[in-house]
């Protein structure tokens, strides 16, 4: 059992060390325990200071792309690497590492598919009243959107098993922590949720710059995660809204053109009418996207049986390429100058 553990990183040079002391060692039931460091673009020597810690793999992006397409491509390169269950901690230090014994327990146990490390959110001291407010309103939310029992939906302390990690597909360029919940929730995907404990911080957050766009970029994240996997509903309630205004609206003409009293309140009839068509064409929209998404859903089992495929062909490979490097080095001086 293979456990690579992955940290993105942009300008972590300094907290890289603490990061990395603070990781497991071994864990029971792992055989073979890795570290991978995402280098998002960084302008200081991160790459350099996880070379000098003897890190096993790094990948440096040219320019910064984001945490959420650092953390996607640290997923397909530890799935590479042939991890069988992946763990992603940021590079400040703030999870605490040996937590990952308890984060990954689950997965070892058949329990769960992905597991996400609940923060004691009341108890951070350098957590604000609003943003704890909001992190127990942002959870809250995606709880209902996903239909999961994530208690913390922000962290990015979590673990995932190899199937889990096939089947996970991030649009934002923001962060990935959101919709990959809503969209294992969607998926059927077991989620568990355990408490973990966190480090002092080394470093203020770059994630959360200002409240209000922090609010607005998550409240956009779900939006479009809930029209990607639930677009029925969404256009149906907003149709139907709408629909129901001008259905009342249009009541209300009735009304007054029955008492003698229409021909003052044309511009109502127009808005009723306007109102009515919106709906309908708003619930054959969700028709339609309703269509695109189960096309989607589709195209999602053939690419995770695709990656699974190539994955599988990787490993033969690698295995093949072994065993031949293998009877060359047993070959006797004789034996390879008759096969030169």
């Amino acid at each position: 059992m293979k456990l690579i553990i992955q940290i993105p990183c942009h300008n972590e040079a300094e907290t890289l060390p603490a990061t990395i002391a603070d990781l497991p060692k071994t864990i029971p039931g792992i055989d073979c325990i890795e570290y991978l460091v995402v280098d998002d673009g960084s302008t200081d020597s991160t790459s350099s200071v996880a070379r000098e810690l003897a890190v096993e793999h790094i990948i440096r992006l040219p320019t910064r792309q984001g945490l959420a397409q650092a953390f996607s491509t640290g997923l397909a390169a530890c799935l590479k690497q042939g991890a069988d269950i992946i763990v992603n901690t940021d590079g400040d230090n703030q999870y605490y590492g040996q937590d990952i014994e308890r984060l990954i327990e689950p997965i070892l146990a058949g329990r769960a598919e992905i597991v996400i490390g609940a923060r004691p959110i009341d108890e951070i001291p350098h957590f604000s009243y609003t943003k704890k407010l909001l992190q127990r309103l942002g959870s809250w939310v995606v709880r209902k959107v996903s239909d999961t029992s994530v208690a913390d939906v922000t962290s990015g302390f979590r673990a995932y098993s190899r199937q889990a990690a096939l089947r996970l597909n991030v649009f934002s360029s923001y962060t990935y922590t959101l919709e990959t919940i809503i969209q294992a929730g969607r998926s059927n995907m077991t989620v568990e949720s355990i408490p973990v404990r966190v480090n002092p911080p080394l470093r203020e957050s770059r994630l959360i710059r200002s409240i209000p766009g922090y609010i607005h970029r998550s409240l956009m994240t779900i939006l479009r995660i809930f029209v990607l996997y639930k677009p029925l509903r969404f256009f149906v309630y907003l149709g139907s809204s709408l629909f129901g205004g001008g259905f009342i609206i249009g009541l209300r003409f009735l009304y007054f053109y029955f008492e003698g009293q229409g021909e003052g309140k044309i511009q109502s009839l127009i808005l009723g009418a306007v109102l009515l068509l919106m709906g309908v064409q708003l619930i054959l929209m969700g028709m339609v996207a309703d269509l695109i998404a189960t096309n989607r859903r589709i195209l999602e089992d053939i690419q995770y049986f695709e990656r699974a495929r190539e994955l599988k062909e990787g490993r033969q490979e690698a295995a093949r390429a072994g065993r031949e490097s293998g009877l060359r080095d047993l070959q006797t001086p004789k034996m390879k100058e008759r096969s030169g």
